[in-house]
């Protein structure tokens, strides 16, 4: 039998060894770029939002939970780092949401795209006479306004700013919201917290809104008492006519600017798009036939879906993920070279020569190119998540075990026997693999799939595997003395485990669709299984598994594994 070290041995090497960084792109060096500032501009703005959501919610309480409530958020927010901070996000979202639709090359977005561009867009020219009326009246002529001057406006004086604040708050929290999901849908722990955030998202606005109303029935209530609108609408509160009127003034310039940068933006794009007209097209042809002729410039991504190709895109075009990967083939030479954000995600999966990303490259010739991932498969069900439809690229550990010697065990006994001892080898190596912490995926004959980490970190997937390896051991040793009395032979087997990024999700047609795992990663972890026995092993393990487990192996040597360029570092246990 297999010759393994024990688990404590394992365990204290993995203690014991140097932090080494990991396959997946958030250990990489982080570096500034569009996505980073979009990303955390958003997040300051989202956490602004958020408090004043909290603050409208205390409306729910009383006037004066408001007002109490209003002055922490002000602590927070108007101090001289706040307002930099958030007038710094705010300037910057909103540059990089025009320069987002300026770099879209056509008018055509899916459903979840154009909702968050278009309220995005939305959000300044609503949120325009707010700020005008608050923080600018404050800063230009004085005027000390609070939640009772304010909400007076909104549900006495003028009954559409109440509706036009209900839309601001509807819009801005739906826009940051799609935000956090396209960020967060890649994550390995969204399937779990998926459910308590979509709670959130819905009763967060639901409280704020509820209290909106609460307070403005309230102050209703006050301005039926005249001495209560003396007091609380004098002219260093509210203002007088001259002041009113410079303040309109503004707040119209301000609209105005911003339908002119939009303008702006739109008329750019017509003027790109007639240079491109000029520069002339080019021909990109797929494997099934089909040709796409669009603008040079254009990115492989849009090509596709600007003329209905499916083309596989988790991420939705973001950079992020590695699923609309491409392979170049006719035409490749004097193609533009990847920039720094594709050659991270390239250099993560280690790419070969003419793999590109088709939501970053943009040829400047006639190419030919294959989608190297199938498009989002068809479901069953059609409530099924989305990252469950399309797939989820994400960190796994694969595991083939394959019983050795079936051929021979099916010519000595009867096909119901065989059937027997098979099933019952796969009993035993699918407990071991589910006491580890792992799954069995599929069952390939006499063997079977197993994969880590699917709903866990690299680290404790990678440290499950390596036990596993020892389990299996274990239990087939058991099974081969409970067999031994019918068995000429014990029972062997191999097993070839290795570690990196793979798409996970359900893949099957309409009737016989189930979950299981493509890519690079499942298939080298076949490959060793193929190995072990040229290698005289019972396990050949990677040294990515090691790295990720942040454990030690025994010893590493380099193999050459059908299907890469470059061999593969591994490590061999057992012994046959």
């Amino acid at each position: 039998m297999m010759r393994t070290p024990p688990i404590a041995t394992l365990q204290s090497s993995a203690e014991g060894a140097k932090a080494d960084p990991l396959i997946p792109l958030a250990r990489a060096r982080p570096h500034l770029s569009l996505r980073r500032l979009r990303l955390g501009s958003g997040l300051v703005l989202f956490g602004y939002v958020l408090t004043h959501f909290a603050n409208h919610a205390l409306g729910n309480v009383s006037l004066a939970a408001m007002e109490d409530g209003l002055d922490a958020v002000s602590a927070l927010w108007l101090n001289p780092l706040g307002l930099t901070l958030l007038y710094g996000a705010l300037l910057v979202h909103l540059l990089l949401g025009l320069q987002a639709l300026y770099t879209g090359r056509y008018f055509h977005w899916r459903p979840s795209e154009a909702v968050q561009l278009v309220s995005g867009l939305l959000i300044p020219p609503l949120l325009v006479s707010h700020i005008v009326g608050t923080r600018i009246a404050f800063a230009t002529e004085g005027l000390d306004k609070g939640y009772a001057q304010e909400l007076y406006s909104f549900w006495v004086a003028s009954p559409h700013l109440g509706l036009m604040q209900a839309a601001v708050l509807i819009v801005a929290w739906i826009h940051g919201c799609s935000g956090l999901y396209f960020w967060l849908r890649l994550k390995p722990a969204f399937g779990r917290a998926a459910p308590w955030l979509l709670a959130v998202a819905v009763l967060v606005p639901v409280l704020a809104l509820l209290g909106f109303a609460q307070g403005g029935r309230a102050i209703a209530a006050l301005a039926r008492d005249p001495a209560w609108r003396a007091a609380a609408l004098q002219p260093v509160h509210v203002g007088l006519a001259d002041q009113v009127t410079r303040l309109a003034s503004i707040r119209d310039g301000m609209l105005m600017s911003y339908a002119g940068l939009v303008a702006a933006v739109i008329a750019a794009r017509g003027a790109r798009t007639l240079a491109e007209i000029k520069r002339g097209t080019i021909r990109l042809s797929y494997p099934d036939g089909r040709v796409a002729r669009v603008p040079r410039g254009t990115s492989v991504l849009e090509a596709s879906r600007r003329n209905r190709i499916p083309h596989a895109s988790v991420c939705g075009g973001r950079g992020r993920c590695s699923t609309c990967r491409i392979r170049v083939l006719d035409g490749s030479d004097g193609t533009p070279p990847a920039g720094r954000a594709e050659r991270a995600v390239l250099d993560r999966i280690s790419a070969g020569p003419g793999v590109r990303l088709a939501c970053q490259f943009r040829p400047e010739s006639d190419l030919a190119v294959v989608p190297l991932f199938p498009p989002q498969p068809r479901m069953r069900q059609a409530d099924l998540l989305d990252r469950a439809q399309s797939g989820e690229e994400r960190f796994i550990v694969a595991m083939f075990v394959d019983l050795r010697g079936s051929t021979r065990l099916a010519e000595e006994r009867l096909p119901y026997d065989t059937v027997f001892i098979i099933n019952r080898f796969l009993s035993a190596v699918g407990d071991a693999v589910r006491e580890a912490g792992g799954s069995t995926n599929q069952f390939l004959g006499d063997g079977l799939l197993a994969l880590f980490g699917l709903e866990t970190d690299p680290e404790p997937a990678a440290r499950d595997a390596l036990r596993a390896v020892a389990l299996i051991a274990d239990h087939v040793a058991t099974l081969n003395e409970l067999l031994a009395a019918d068995l000429e032979h014990t029972l062997r087997y191999g097993i070839g485990v290795h570690a990196g990024l793979a798409i996970v999700g359900e893949m099957g047609d309409a009737t016989d669709a189930r979950f299981t795992a493509l890519g690079d990663t499942v298939n080298v972890a076949a490959r060793l299984q193929g190995l072990t026995k040229a290698l005289g092993c019972i396990a050949v393990v990677s040294e990515a598994v090691y790295r990720a487990a942040k454990a030690t192996p025994l010893a590493i040597r380099a193999i050459a594994v059908e299907g890469r360029s470059e061999p593969v570092r591994v490590s061999t246990l057992g012994t046959l």
